[in-house]
């Protein structure tokens, strides 16, 4: 099992370069940052975990710029996002994005996906909320294809374009690989139509998540296919709960870094480091 960080880089907490090379520095294995292109002021859509929506969804720095920085100036660790709401971009722009992105780290990057929760957000950008789920699936689609053929063509009923060539193509073969997040009852459909991993959040206790992610194991194999890696974030940065994490059947953990000034937040990574060592030795 991997040890991580997931964060929301923003204009108020430490920089996205040396973010990446503390956590590189300190053996962690992965960084995966959070994405919101704006918040509507009219806050119509509660927040999810309920109470107020904190002051870091207001501010969130691009992930594919921030990762950039990330990336550039370290050499091991690999560079996610967790998550990019795909369903608010334009497919083409960000199969583009994350080839270039995965050359400038040397393929060491991920791109984490999914349908998104804040209704007003998605529709600013002409995104019916009824449909996104659909439109997920066919810019997931699209986009690998992109990646993989020289000439590439799609034909949805969301996504459609003619024969286009786009360069660089990704480092990584067959592909970047993309990973669902969802918690939803179907999200396993989606992760094994069109997903190359689940990319679920820690949901405070190991139970249900456990039997949902046996459910995927048996499904793969029912299907012939490899395992799929599972990487659970948002794991809170707290001994017990990272303890409890670590004893999934998955590939990775992505321990939540708090958004702070840098000072903290190299304290708060050193006491993450510390976790993640003891829950290995354990």
């Amino acid at each position: 099992m991997e040890f991580g960080v997931c964060t929301f880089i923003t204009d108020e907490g430490i920089g996205a370069a040396e973010l990446g090379r503390a956590v590189e520095e300190r053996g962690l294995e992965s960084l995966f940052v959070a994405e919101h292109s704006h918040i509507p002021a009219s806050r119509e859509t509660p927040f999810p975990p309920g109470g107020e929506l904190p002051g870091k969804y207001y501010r969130t720095l691009d992930p594919f710029v921030a990762l950039s920085a990330a990336a550039a100036v370290t050499h091991r660790i690999l560079v996610g996002t967790g998550i990019a709401l795909l369903i608010q971009r334009d497919a083409i722009m960000v199969a583009k994005e994350s080839a270039s992105l995965d050359h400038v780290s040397g393929g060491r990057f991920v791109l984490g996906v999914g349908s998104g929760w804040n209704r007003e957000e998605m529709r600013n950008h002409g995104t019916d909320p009824t449909s996104r789920v659909a439109l997920l699936g066919e810019q997931v689609s699209a986009i690998k294809r992109i990646w993989t053929r020289e000439q590439a063509e799609f034909h949805g009923e969301f996504v459609d374009f003619d024969p286009v060539y786009s360069w660089p193509k990704p480092v990584q073969r067959p592909h970047i690989p993309v990973w669902l997040g969802g918690e939803v009852p179907t999200v396993l459909d989606r992760v094994m139509d069109y997903g190359d991993g689940w990319f679920p959040r820690w949901s405070g206790a190991p139970e249900p998540l456990a039997t949902r992610i046996a459910e995927l194991r048996k499904r793969c194999v029912q299907a012939g296919r490899a395992r799929m890696p599972v990487s659970v974030f948002g794991v809170p940065p707290k001994a017990a709960d990272v303890e409890a994490a670590a004893g999934l059947d998955v590939e990775r953990l992505l321990i939540l870094l708090p958004t702070l000034p840098r000072d903290e937040s190299l304290r708060r990574l050193d006491d993450i480091a510390a976790m993640a060592r003891t829950a290995e030795e354990g």
